[in-house]
């Protein structure tokens, strides 16, 4: 069986596994990371959302054969330690702002939120309507209102 090495939440990992299985089942299934959630298996519903690299990706969609030996995979369990914490500044709004419902699509939103913040001040602005219209998470508890308003409370403390 093939080898796949990566970086994961800051440290070094190897899996043997097929060239053709969906990250998102190498993170749960492999490694035991739950964070990123399984929705819908075709990146629509963003549930599983992480980061690569500093951007936004739905490991459903992405082979492990298609990960480099220097690409980044952070989930929401390494999401803290980039900003050095023990929560990250985004996860304390979610808190502060009761975001979470039933709770299941939030690791994915949050991370997805995460990722627009740092993609809106590389572009040289803070968030605006247009970002936030861009973020096309799926929240079954309709919980979007206060997704926004933990957003722009996230973004002032990272």
């Amino acid at each position: 069986m093939p080898q796949h090495t990566f970086i994961l939440n800051g440290k070094p990992v190897s899996v043997d596994v097929e060239d053709d299985v969906r990250l998102l089942w190498v993170l749960r299934d492999v490694l035991g990371v739950t964070g990123p959630k399984y929705g819908c298996g075709l990146g629509v519903c963003q549930a599983c959302t992480s980061h690569i690299n500093g951007k936004a990706f739905n490991p459903c969609s992405v082979r492990v054969k298609d990960v480099r030996p220097t690409d980044e995979v952070t989930t929401i369990e390494g999401l803290p330690a980039t900003v050095g914490k023990d929560l990250h500044p985004m996860q304390e709004a979610w808190l502060e702002y009761d975001v979470a419902q039933c709770g299941y699509c939030q690791p994915g939103q949050i991370m997805a939120a995460v990722a627009k913040v740092h993609q809106a001040r590389a572009a040289g602005h803070e968030m605006g309507d247009a970002d936030f219209d861009e973020i096309r998470n799926i929240c079954r508890c309709g919980t979007y209102h206060r997704i926004r308003e933990a957003i722009r409370a996230g973004a002032k403390n990272f």
